[in-house]
């Protein structure tokens, strides 16, 4: 995408979260919506359910991903995709692990 709009040091930025994976998220540019994401993705994804929109800027302070990597993502591909964390290893085996009652 090469057009002015994604030029500038701003971008409104609509957020949709998956109705299939739970944390996993999917950032466009507002004014074009989903029309430049993959159907590929969009089957995975499921059903887009909009989340939040807000003013993207390369220093605004996001929780999981840079802002300017959001930013190029979208301005290269029409959108950015944030995966679920993964889950830590050893949450794991105490989750598969019995507990032993000590006392």
């Amino acid at each position: 995408m090469t057009d002015d709009r994604m030029q500038g040091d701003k971008l409104l930025c609509e957020i949709y979260k998956s109705s299939r994976k739970e944390e996993m998220y999917l950032y466009v540019d507002k004014r074009r919506g989903l029309a430049e994401v993959p159907e590929a993705l969009l089957e995975r994804f499921g059903k887009p359910v909009p989340a939040m929109t807000l003013v993207l800027t390369p220093e605004k302070t996001l929780a999981r991903a840079k802002a300017s990597d959001i930013m190029a993502g979208i301005r290269d591909k029409g959108y950015y995709l944030q995966l679920p964390p993964a889950k830590e290893a050893y949450l794991l085996d105490l989750y598969r692990t019995p507990t032993e009652a000590r006392y």
